[in-house]
């Protein structure tokens, strides 16, 4: 797959040699099907959402190399455009959940290859309020998982630390007040987590649901009640076919297009990796909203 003009991004705050190593694991490849490749690093969130702006309606396709955090600022930057590029991610970060939404290789090398062999494919936006996130939207446990993490600890331990944080935070989740309202039904009552889905990955995990897709144009709402053993099992049973949803004790799921939430008090909300706002809030589905690249099957 050949294209005109290129944009390709990066965090220029990455450390320099590792950066560099990224680098020239990915132009190389890369260069050979792009006519014109513009590479730009970049300071700062602002600097990289002006930096998307300013190039999305002169480029055939938007290259990001970085983690979710950093994608899902570009992100931000570009669904409110008219004109919008075709999105390609290359692995930068430590869970890279988007990347595997999409299918590209964890390699640097074979993502590069992947990009260039991949299809071009409509992926649905979730927008919550003003912000729009391509993997989930989350309260309660997967926030505050996000919020325990030890820099430190995620620089040297990479994956690793958000098991750690995750095994630290089950151990003190609280529960919380809630009321949900789709456009046909209501849920309230008390839960640990309630996480709104467009991908089925989380801190490289895959979740357990057979029905989750970002191209449906739907939500996929899980709502977790407890840290129990229990609500787990009954996690890892969605991803039978057999299961009946209606028949779980401890969780609840549906699918929507649209929904608003509000709590008891207010949540932080982690959208994507980042935390930026709060409960209530009122969340719908972009069908088909972006065109990003997805590697093909081998």
């Amino acid at each position: 797959m050949g294209y005109n003009k290129a944009l390709y991004i990066y965090n220029g705050n990455a450390g320099k040699e590792a950066m560099e190593e990224k680098l020239a694991q990915t132009l190389p490849i890369l260069s050979q099907a792009i006519k014109q490749l513009i590479i730009i690093q970049t300071e700062s969130i602002e600097d990289a959402r002006t930096t998307c702006i300013d190039y999305a309606s002169h480029i055939d396709l938007l290259i990001i190399l970085g983690g979710d955090g950093t994608i899902h600022n570009c992100i931000n930057a570009i669904a409110p455009l008219n004109e919008r590029p075709v999105i390609a991610i290359l692995p930068g970060g430590t869970s890279n959940d988007i990347t595997r939404m999409l299918q590209i290789p964890q390699n640097l090398y074979q993502a590069a290859s992947a990009i260039i062999d991949g299809k071009v494919v409509p992926i649905d936006v979730g927008k919550a309020d003003d912000r729009y996130f391509l993997n989930f939207w989350g309260i309660g446990l997967v926030a505050e998982t996000s919020q325990n993490i030890d820099n430190d600890q995620k620089k040297n331990l990479g994956v690793l630390s958000y098991f750690m944080s995750t095994l630290k935070t089950v151990g003190q989740a609280k529960s919380f007040s809630y009321e949900l309202k789709t456009s046909s039904d209501r849920y309230q009552g008390e839960a640990v987590m309630v996480i709104v889905l467009n991908g089925k990955y989380l801190g490289t995990r895959e979740i357990p649901i057979t029905s989750i897709s970002p191209s449906d144009g739907r939500l996929d709402v899980l709502i977790v009640k407890n840290s129990s053993l229990a609500s787990f099992r009954e996690l890892l049973s969605m991803n039978n076919p057999e299961t009946e949803i209606n028949d779980l004790q401890e969780i609840k799921y549906t699918q929507t297009n649209r929904l608003h939430i509000h709590t008891n008090e207010t949540k932080d909300v982690d959208t994507d990796g980042e935390i930026i706002s709060g409960t209530p809030s009122t969340i719908e589905i972009l069908p088909s909203h972006l065109r990003m690249i997805k590697a093909t099957s081998n």
